[in-house]
């Protein structure tokens, strides 16, 4: 009997530890499977995200251009020429200060302008609207031959003719011509640029075409303003 009850307590007791054993087995599973999930999906959130990001550098709309930006370029080169070629005639000429100022305010602004739009195209390897005697230079569309506004594709463009008529102009006549010639010739400038900013696809001439409109439409203000015009 004394036996009996020993074997009896003895396999309780075995049957206990296995219990306790495969508890334990469990819960050391449980953890182990709960601390891998966690980190394989900390992974997962990593590498998507890594994924998602914008790597350094790559701006949307800067590192690829179409035929509008090449046009923008082709076709503001010579239109800033143009205005910095009417600019450059104000120190001579002009009696306004106020003239001269903004005359000089132009001259600062587009030349950098032309520098800048001339690298563009030599990396994309477009043509870059050589300059002729005038410093305005020629492409497809242009026409310096007419009277008025000339035939070029470009809004605002002054004909040679109109160019010889300021040249010979000096003092209040010479101001009321350059006042009345560069609010056209501006207003054709915000009229590219906008088109620019519709169509275009490279960032830095879109960034160019706002800044165009926005220095350019003040300008226009403030030279109807001189004019006495709303």
């Amino acid at each position: 009997m004394a036996i009996r009850r020993s074997l009896l307590r003895r396999t309780a007791a075995l049957a206990a530890a296995a219990t306790a054993a495969l508890v334990l087995t469990a819960c050391g599973g449980d953890s182990d499977s709960g601390s891998s999930g966690h980190s394989e999906h900390g992974k997962g959130a990593t590498a998507d995200a890594s994924a998602s990001a914008p790597s350094a550098g790559h701006s949307a709309g800067q590192d690829g251009h179409n035929a509008q930006d090449v046009t923008f370029a082709q076709q503001m080169i010579p239109h800033h020429r143009q205005a910095v070629a009417m600019a450059d005639l104000a120190p001579t000429r002009a009696r306004s200060q106020q003239v001269k100022d903004l005359a000089a305010s132009i001259r600062k602004a587009q030349d950098p302008e032309i520098d800048t739009m001339t690298g563009w195209l030599r990396a994309w390897g477009a043509t870059v609207p050589e300059a002729d005697a005038s410093g305005m230079g020629d492409m497809p569309g242009m026409d310096h031959s007419g009277s008025g506004h000339s035939g070029s594709s470009m809004p605002g463009m002054m004909s040679d003719s109109d160019m010889g008529e300021l040249e010979k102009l000096s003092g209040a006549a010479f101001d009321q011509a350059f006042l009345r010639m560069m609010i056209g010739h501006h207003q054709g400038a915000v009229d590219m640029a906008r088109t620019e900013q519709a169509k275009g696809v490279y960032g830095p001439a879109t960034t160019l075409a706002k800044s165009i409109i926005t220095s350019q439409s003040a300008e226009i203000a403030g030279m109807r303003k001189s004019l006495g015009e709303r």
